[in-house]
């Protein structure tokens, strides 16, 4: 009875330790990619979760990864995410580890058979075969991660190991009285082209 405390015991610390363990990045709304990997062979949990994975001699190397940013009151973020290196694998997208959506399905694919891009990030969204998302964010904080939900296949197993990658553009929202300005002279337009033409 003993053994099985210490045995419990010691799955719960080690799960608060690959916690711990998680690697946060900010996020800049400046248009430019950031990577996340998939491995479950480097996760630190073995799972499909995005983990840090940019060097394997790195202290966050396996550690799950997510992507810290705010949005200002009077903008939205615009968030695009794509899947790289070989077509064919689709991720869930989280904010706060609340599903924020997937990205677009794509075919199943066999390793060796999939277009293969490397880790050319603007090639890979341009690519019909490869998955992407894109999601419309109001103003508020988020915190973004994902998971594999598709993975290429290696034979009769999923390959579960990609790359990927983020990223962040803002703009501001256009004031509402600017908007209305915008309706009332197209109706206005309208209204004087329907007039000319019935004359």
């Amino acid at each position: 009875m003993q053994s099985i405390k210490h045995a419990a015991l010691a799955t719960v610390l080690a799960s608060l330790s690959l916690a711990a363990q998680a690697t946060s990045v900010n996020l800049a709304a400046d248009g430019q990619w950031q990577a996340f990997g998939v491995d479950d062979q480097a996760s630190l949990s073995q799972g499909t979760e995005w983990i840090d994975n940019n060097y394997s001699n790195s202290a966050g190397y396996g550690t799950p990864l997510s992507f810290s940013f705010t949005v200002d009151a009077g903008f939205q973020g615009t968030l695009t995410v794509v899947d790289a290196d070989l077509a064919g694998d689709t991720f869930k997208v989280f904010n706060q580890g609340a599903l924020l959506g997937n990205t677009s399905a794509v075919p199943a694919a066999q390793y060796g058979s999939t277009p293969d891009v490397g880790y050319d990030y603007d090639a890979a969204l341009a690519d019909p075969s490869f998955s992407r998302g894109v999601f419309t964010l109001g103003a508020g904080s988020y915190v973004i991660s994902g998971a594999l939900l598709q993975s290429v296949s290696l034979g009769a197993s999923p390959l579960n190991a990609t790359g990927g990658a983020v990223k962040l553009s803002v703009s501001a929202v256009p004031e509402p009285a600017s908007a209305a300005l915008v309706l009332a002279a197209l109706g206005i337009t309208w209204l004087l082209s329907r007039r000319t033409s019935t004359r």
